[in-house]
């Protein structure tokens, strides 16, 4: 289960990343509960925050993974990280002085959706390169379990710290200092144990040729467009948490966080059945498709809070069962000169049906409450499930048909 932990680097890699990571969560839990203060509860405006962060990547995505193949990837990503921890800091001091406004924590969702355009589609080109191909599934198993691991830890801390504290802004300030770990860990890495890919050349036409790269080979296309139908709605989940928690069954910050915590704690133990995996298979990724749509609507119509946070449970092990699936899947089947451009595109659709799905739920859960919302999105992801493998068939039979004619 965690044989990557041999590799120094990974090992450096991964604990700066569980410092850094649960930073990230109690920031993203801070930054929903801002909105929510500074709008007095606004499901619309929760949702616009979670579609700015998202949208840079609808825009941008496939060009941040152009960048990754054309140069080294460990200073990329250690500018980034820069970058992120002074966004951090920025709004944290804002926050503290009673200046913060809801178009502050806007600007900075997008500005951090702008930096996860290239440092997102890097990150995951990487792992390949410290590890190799044969520890990558457990790697990327672990990466996600170390993610759910602060997904547990961080909503939870934020609850308490945010009510303890009195407010959201020590929050940020306290995740641009766990940058430093992640930071640290890239900065004294082995250079010479690392196998990086050899950077590719600038030439016109690469990004049309990572397209064509993933539309030719079904071994990627199935994933990416399963990912794609699926993530416009589990991205915008935690806020349905938040919804749920706070306007459906009255929830204090406390209470929020440990809803969060319940669906990451079946997500790390997803990640971790998944770190056991040897094989992959396409049943288990449209399992856990079917599985997570299925649950969400379960969410929905739970009538009391402590069945909702179960509920939660073994939707988080469906949604990490897709997500580690389809990315090993994907970076399995990709050759090392095509990584950065197929994990761009591959983000791209992971990420960028955000700013689709979360103003729709969020405007569904103003219109109908939060539960409509939720049931909706469940919906939604079995209909999406479908629609991949329908398209998937359609467009390799197209792709096929013109080979056949030359044969």
């Amino acid at each position: 289960m965690f044989r990557s932990l041999r590799v120094r680097n990974y090992r450096m890699f991964a604990a700066g990343g569980t410092v850094s990571n649960v930073g990230t969560w109690l920031q993203r839990t801070a930054q929903d509960w801002l909105v929510l203060d500074l709008t007095h509860g606004s499901a619309a405006a929760l949702g616009t925050a979670t579609a700015l962060q998202f949208l840079p990547m609808l825009l941008f995505g496939m060009f941040g993974g152009v960048l990754a193949d054309r140069y080294p990837k460990r200073p990329i990503l250690i500018t980034a990280q820069v970058l992120m921890a002074s966004l951090a800091l920025t709004v944290g001091v804002l926050t503290m002085t009673g200046a913060a406004q809801v178009w502050h924590v806007y600007v900075m969702a997008f500005l951090l959706g702008m930096i996860s355009c290239v440092e997102v589609p890097t990150r995951q080109a990487f792992v390949v390169e410290m590890v190799g191909r044969q520890d990558l599934p457990n790697a990327i198993a672990l990466n996600s379990s170390i993610f759910n691991l602060a997904r547990v830890v961080g909503p939870a801390l934020a609850g308490v710290l945010i009510y303890v504290l009195g407010g959201t802004g020590p929050i940020f300030l306290v995740n641009a200092l766990t940058f430093s770990g992640v930071i640290s860990s890239l900065v004294f890495m082995r250079k010479s144990e690392l196998n990086p890919a050899v950077p590719v050349p600038r030439a016109k036409g690469q990004l049309r040729e990572g397209l064509r790269y993933v539309i030719q080979h079904e071994e990627l296309l199935m994933p990416v467009l399963l990912i794609g139908f699926v993530s416009m709605f589990s991205q915008s989940f935690s806020m349905s948490i938040a919804l749920m928690a706070r306007e459906e069954f009255g929830a204090g910050a406390s209470s929020f966080g440990l809803a969060s915590s319940m669906f990451a704690v079946g997500a790390l133990g997803g990640a971790l059945l998944a770190a056991r995996r040897v094989r992959l298979s396409r049943k288990v990724l449209m399992a856990g498709a079917l599985g997570f749509g299925l649950f969400q609507i379960a969410t929905g119509l739970a009538p009391f809070y402590p069945v909702y946070l179960l509920l939660l449970v073994p939707t988080g092990i469906a949604l990490i069962t897709i997500n580690t699936v389809a990315n090993a899947s994907v970076q399995i089947a990709t050759s090392p000169d095509m990584r950065g451009r197929v994990m761009g595109i591959y983000m791209l659709v992971f990420t960028g049906g955000a700013p689709l799905g979360a103003p729709l739920i969020g405007w569904l859960s103003e219109l109908g409450g939060p539960r409509m919302g939720v049931i909706l999105s469940g919906v939604l992801v079995l209909v999406g499930a479908g629609s991949a493998v329908l398209v998937t068939r359609l467009i390799s039979s197209r792709v096929r048909r013109p080979a056949l004619a030359v044969a």
